[in-house]
């Protein structure tokens, strides 16, 4: 099966601008014996540009996915699934917030395991939710590379913020692509990720180091969203405070659900089995 990236500029909020779409292709023997492109899969379509405008036009688009319904991730969604007249997917239990997010009704509905055939292999949908709550990934044949959308980037880390995030859910996501060992990770942002395992690893490192310092702030005395912030960061975070703010009271969540900290959505405080 083969993958193709294209980044495209989006004018909502995302890393360096641009969300990643997709194309995976699948192919099956023509009648003379040689392989031919017989259909493709659009993911993420989150913005037209002239050059993804093109691809689409030479290649047979017969799915539309997207890995979540974040604003970055579906802008022309509604577009492309006009022009191509392709199934429209969304996530089951998920559709008004698909239909929310894009202004269409889907198609069909996918759920964990599902495969969608694509030539002589198929794209199986993976459940992988934690950045959003409607999240999947999708791995481009039996053992192939995965298209992770926002699980994963090569540099950096990922916004998981509440409400809207679960931290507990991303970390198992992390764990569960890690366990799958694909050959490669396709985010949503950024260069393909060619050492999976490695940047899982490092990923859940950052995680881990991050929620411990926000446990030791509580326990240090800290019992509000902002004085656990301050305490929890020691950079500037201009222009990311509000990811920032998010993303701790996504670590206190998991934390209060783990029984590791007390925190009943105003006041944090250290646990009473510490």
């Amino acid at each position: 099966m083969h993958v193709t990236r294209w980044s495209v500029p989006v004018a909502t909020r995302a890393p360096s601008g641009d969300t990643n779409a997709y194309l995976l292709e699948g192919a099956k023997p023509s009648s003379d014996g040689e392989s031919s492109p017989e259909s493709a899969i659009l993911v993420d379509p989150a913005a037209r540009t002239d050059a993804l405008d093109r691809a689409v036009r030479d290649r047979s688009v017969d799915h539309v996915l997207v890995t979540h319904t974040h604003p970055d991730h579906v802008g022309a969604v509604a577009a492309y699934a006009a022009e191509t007249d392709a199934t429209v997917w969304a996530r089951y239990g998920r559709v008004d917030r698909f239909r929310d997010a894009t202004g269409i009704e889907p198609d069909r509905t996918v759920t964990p395991g599902t495969e969608i055939p694509l030539g002589e292999e198929c794209v199986r949908v993976l459940d992988a939710p934690g950045h959003a709550p409607d999240h999947v990934a999708l791995e481009a044949g039996h053992g192939g590379p995965i298209c992770c959308g926002d699980c994963a980037v090569r540099e950096g880390s990922v916004v998981v913020g509440a409400p809207e995030g679960d931290m507990r859910a991303y970390v198992t996501t992390l764990r569960r692509l890690w366990a799958a060992d694909p050959p490669a990770l396709y985010p949503g942002h950024g260069p393909e990720i060619d050492a999976p395992r490695e940047t899982l690893e490092r990923l859940l490192t950052h995680r881990a180091d991050r929620e411990q310092r926000v446990r030791e702030a509580v326990t240090g005395g800290a019992d509000t969203l902002e004085g656990i912030l301050e305490a929890a960061y020691d950079k500037d975070l201009s222009g990311v405070e509000d990811l920032a703010r998010a993303t701790v009271l996504a670590h206190l969540e998991k934390l209060a659900v783990e029984g590791r900290v007390e925190w009943d959505g105003e006041r944090a405080a250290p646990s009473a089995d510490d």
